[in-house]
């Protein structure tokens, strides 16, 4: 059975440094997504959100480790787009009037009909909150700019302050706030949390 690091494989984009900003092209990727909106300290939407794609997720993963490919991979990590109608929600924190996008990328030599069919059999098993809510969608951000964040979700402002100010300098900001969550947040210290701070670039 062939065994594949998807995160080894693309280093370079789930992998960066914490020092300093690095710019990136980030390549049309399909993921499962599930829109939301409200603070997701506070909000059931959002923890079924979570629920429903990493159920899916995993298991697309055993149908494709049981399939004719016989592929064993590690799935991708919960990732979420963040944003507003007035931006300055975030900086005023308040988290009520907060959009997302969380989802979970699917590695491309999945095919549609295997999605369909987990999708599917998620619903029929455990029927979560959240499977009318889900969809496959290619997300395409192509420029981008990214840096480790090493901390609570709360201490983000000086990385992401960073992040604005390297793109700022060279061109400017487009698309959404992306964090991508390399941390089980239920089992590691806040201080050692990774996330992944990306911003598309004009």
């Amino acid at each position: 059975m062939e065994k594949i690091d998807l995160k080894k494989e693309l280093k370079h984009l789930y992998q960066p440094s914490a020092k300093e900003v690095v710019e990136v092209d980030v390549p049309t990727t399909n993921y499962l997504m599930v829109d939301g909106e409200g603070d997701p300290n506070t909000s059931q939407a959002y923890v079924d959100a979570i629920e429903v794609l990493f159920a899916v997720s995993y298991a697309v993963k055993f149908m494709i480790k049981k399939g004719a490919a016989a592929i064993d991979y590690g799935v991708m990590p919960l990732e979420g787009l963040w944003w507003a109608d007035d931006m300055s929600a975030f900086a005023t924190g308040d988290k009520s009037k907060w959009k997302w996008t969380m989802m979970i990328a699917q590695p491309a030599f999945v095919a549609r009909e295997i999605i369909d069919q987990a999708i599917a059999d998620v619903r029929k098993k455990k029927h979560p909150a959240a499977i009318s809510r889900l969809r496959l969608s290619a997300l395409s951000e192509g420029r981008c700019a990214q840096i480790m964040h090493i901390g609570p979700f709360s201490a983000e402002g000086p990385t992401i302050e960073k992040l604005h100010r390297f793109i700022d300098a060279r061109s400017g900001r487009t698309g959404k706030h992306h964090e991508i969550y390399l941390s089980d947040i239920r089992k590691a210290d806040p201080a050692k949390w990774k996330t992944i701070i990306r911003q598309p670039m004009q």
